[in-house]
């Protein structure tokens, strides 16, 4: 017999999977064209020019045997210098090589610090809604994700509810701003209340709580809204990034964790983030994709491609009488479904071969999310079958 903790997970399959999964079937079935899926956050948009360019003359230029090669468990120290000195020109920082940790995307991220930090039975906070892996994730260490309601409104945390879910057992909060599922962004001074509660939790019980910001939608912000950087905020602060949505590499599997001097036991997370990084088999990050990060730590995120997406999407989808939460980030649409059932909304949108996932599987019951990061056409070309869904449910449209 298998684990049994993975025969939970084989009976209780991703619902992002399982629709990307059902339309590629869907597809056979109809064509894809006649297919809207918007189940997974796959980018539409194609990776920069520069990155391209930087594979193929790294493959011509470089040593082949240093290419491919092994390195540091933390990386090349040339590529995280880069990156050091990449964050602390864009957000005033001060970071080093040292603080740097490359990493197999922002998922491995997240699994490295969490095995680093938690005992069993260690408590782990987050947001609900939330993104459907950090349950598996917290639990692969044997840790509990307990999930603090954010406003029913707003989607933004509360701080009551925060404050009294610390307790002596709480060793992290996960936040993700820009969010998925619901595209909100967490203001400066959101993040202050957040900091402020968490030291004086600390103080009350005596113990080390790290707030973990996960960031792989950080410069896909919409209408000039600012993402505040988190280090600057908490001294306890250890960030994930990922360039799977800003250069649209999300198969490559790249990305970073900061591991600031200010953490409590810096030196011990550091030295245990790299052994983490090893004992669970990543041992580096892809060393190709590492170099290529290097040469093409500046280009830019074409936001403008998602913003057009998103305009079109959630303007139409009002029109026709649903409500939507407005995004400020990141490329999801966070759909009320209309009688309050997410999971019926979900099998009642297939009969129009529109795909979206339920928001159960992000613990936002009543809700669904619709990734828009597609081809504008296929938007386009799904509008009538959702103002003929909005009809099958009696809106009022305009």
């Amino acid at each position: 017999m298998i684990s049994e903790k993975v025969v939970s997970l084989v009976n209780n399959g991703s619902a992002i999977r399982a629709m990307f999964e059902e339309g590629a079937r869907m597809a056979k079935e109809y064509g894809r064209e006649n297919v809207y899926d918007y189940s997974l956050g796959n980018p539409s948009v194609a990776a920069p020019d520069v990155v391209r360019q930087s594979v193929i003359d790294i493959v011509n230029e470089e040593d082949p045997v240093v290419i491919h090669g092994y390195m540091n468990n933390a990386g090349y120290p040339e590529v995280r210098e880069a990156v050091a000195c990449h964050i602390n020109r864009l957000h005033g920082t001060h970071f080093s090589s040292n603080n740097i940790l490359m990493t197999v995307g922002a998922a491995g991220g997240l699994n490295v610090i969490l095995k680093t930090l938690l005992n069993p039975g260690d408590e782990v906070l987050t947001f609900a809604p939330y993104f459907v892996e950090y349950k598996n994730y917290v639990s692969n260490y044997d840790g509990v994700l307990k999930a603090v309601r954010t406003d029913e409104n707003t989607f933004l945390p509360v701080p009551e509810r925060l404050e009294k879910a610390i307790t002596s057992k709480t060793k992290a909060l996960i936040i993700n701003t820009p969010n998925n599922p619901t595209g909100v962004i967490y203001s400066e001074d959101v993040i202050k209340s957040i900091a402020d509660i968490l030291l004086k939790k600390e103080k009350e019980f005596g113990i080390s709580i790290y707030l973990i910001a996960d960031e792989p939608y950080r410069e896909l912000a919409y209408d000039n809204t600012e993402v505040p950087y988190l280090t600057k905020f908490y001294h306890n602060t250890i960030v994930g990034y990922s360039y799977s949505k800003s250069l649209s590499l999300p198969g490559e599997r790249i990305g970073y964790l900061v591991l600031p001097d200010e953490l409590d036991d810096a030196q011990m997370i550091i030295a245990g983030a790299g052994v983490s990084n090893r004992v669970l088999g990543f041992v580096n990050a892809p060393s190709l994709m590492q170099k290529v990060i290097a040469r093409s730590i500046d280009a830019g995120t074409d936001v403008a491609a998602y913003d057009i997406n998103r305009k079109l999407l959630y303007d139409s989808l009002t029109s026709f009488g649903f409500e939507c939460v407005k995004p400020q980030g990141a490329f999801y649409l966070w759909v009320k479904a209309p009688d309050g059932d997410d999971l019926a909304f979900v099998n009642a949108a297939k009969k129009y071969h529109i795909l979206m996932v339920a928001g159960t599987g992000f613990d936002g019951p009543g809700y669904v999310r619709l990734a828009y990061c597609v081809d504008k056409a296929m938007i386009e070309r799904s509008l009538p079958a959702f103002k003929k869904l909005a009809g099958e449910y009696k809106l009022n449209g305009d």
